[in-house]
């Protein structure tokens, strides 16, 4: 085994054998150790993606933690987070900057910060790596303490809030040789009982967009009926149909004359056609060949609405290379109705999914002043054909 991985076997061995909350400290005193870092700290992306709370150590001093809040846009963290790629950066005569991301399946937990008194290629090859392997420890970690959900956290949470983050997928972004997806959501002042899930299986991706009637704890407990009886069908196997059909009986049973508007969708990995429920929802947006057109789908009623006529599953035409961006209506709402989300499609047709969504709801959000009266939640998502190397998303 060569050195470079000898040493990011040893980050990762020491990490499993330290107590969760120990693991940052872990991976700090080893770069500490192997390289004289003189001081090292690691910056969490917010909940929300426009801020980066940082936890670090003094390791000279032992001065002990410290906690800052940094906005994100227009800093050098966000370049690295955006091109994915480490940065060196002068430190006034102290050494060398660096600067790593910090990123598992294109999900961006945040970034990884040193100051080293050498920088060869060698060394920044073993920083690299231990940025990625800290991507892994945090994400297993994560399960074990809410050490990692304090970090997200830059403004107070209230219990709607609370209920709707934890229905949330822990990820936000996700990666495979066929596509490449990524979701973004803000809440409205008053939590609005948006939500979206993902997961992938062996040979289908699976994806879906809620928007609960309401707002605060009621809308919130809505979103917990829609999200769970969707993923309660979905583990049992059910077709999309079973799917649609239960998450509405979830909210006829218990919602107490609630409704909702959602979009339950399914893409066989193996390229068979993507198939889709739509309930009452806005429709999506396709980008294809440079060009940004709705996809104009049948409209179901929502869920929770009566009524005796079953879910339609429909075709979806989805095509290598094609983007589609899912949304929910506060994207579009009052004040947001301005936001021209074709524009913002088209104008970041070459970036990640990821700075798609955070482009478009950081839109929404400016043009309401930090404000929103709805929650706006975007998704979007590459498909890059069967078994396709990366596609344009890479990162």
């Amino acid at each position: 085994m060569d050195r470079d991985r000898v040493g990011l076997a040893e980050v990762l061995a020491a990490a499993e054998a330290a107590a969760p909350v120990e693991s940052l400290d872990v991976a700090a005193r080893n770069l500490w150790d192997r390289f004289g870092a003189r001081y090292v700290s690691f910056l969490f992306v917010d909940a929300i993606g426009r801020r980066l709370v940082r936890v670090g150590e003094d390791l000279e001093s032992q001065t002990g933690r410290s906690a800052e809040q940094i906005p994100l846009a227009g800093s050098l963290y966000e370049e690295v987070l955006r091109e994915q790629r480490l940065v060196l950066a002068p430190n006034e005569g102290l050494g060398q900057r660096v600067i790593a991301p910090v990123t598992n399946r294109g999900d961006t937990v945040g970034v990884l910060e040193l100051t080293l008194p050498d920088a060869s290629d060698e060394v920044l090859q073993q920083v690299a790596e231990t940025a990625h392997a800290l991507a892994y420890i945090i994400v297993t970690d994560r399960r074990f303490t809410d050490l990692y959900h304090w970090g997200r956290r830059t403004t107070p949470i209230s219990l709607a809030a609370e209920i709707q983050r934890q229905l949330l997928p822990s990820a936000s972004c996700c990666e495979a040789p066929q596509f490449t997806f990524a979701a973004a959501l803000v809440p409205a002042d008053a939590i609005a009982g948006d939500t979206y899930d993902f997961t992938l299986d062996h040979d289908t991706l699976h994806v879906s967009v809620t928007d609960a009637m309401g707002h605060d704890v009621n809308s919130a407990l809505l979103a917990t009926l829609l999200v769970n009886a969707s993923r309660g069908a979905r583990r049992a196997g059910c077709d999309l149909a079973e799917q649609a059909r239960q998450t509405h009986q979830a909210v006829l049973d218990h919602g107490r004359g609630a409704l909702a508007t959602g979009q339950l969708l399914r893409i066989p990995l193996d390229g068979a056609g993507a198939r889709l429920v739509n309930a009452g929802h806005p429709w999506p947006l396709r980008l294809r060949d440079g060009e940004v057109q709705r996809v104009r789908l049948d409209a179901h009623l929502p869920f929770g609405v009566p009524s005796s006529a079953p879910y339609q599953v429909q075709r979806l035409d989805l095509r290598p290379g094609d983007r589609l961006v899912l949304y929910t209506d506060g994207m579009q709402e009052r004040r947001a109705e301005t936001v021209d989300l074709s524009e913002i499609i088209r104008e970041t047709a070459t970036k990640h999914p990821r700075e798609v969504v955070r482009a478009l709801t950081s839109a929404v959000t400016e043009v309401c002043h930090g404000h929103l009266e709805d929650d706006a939640a975007a998704l979007c998502l590459d498909w890059h054909g069967p078994r396709s190397p990366r596609g344009r998303s890479g990162g």
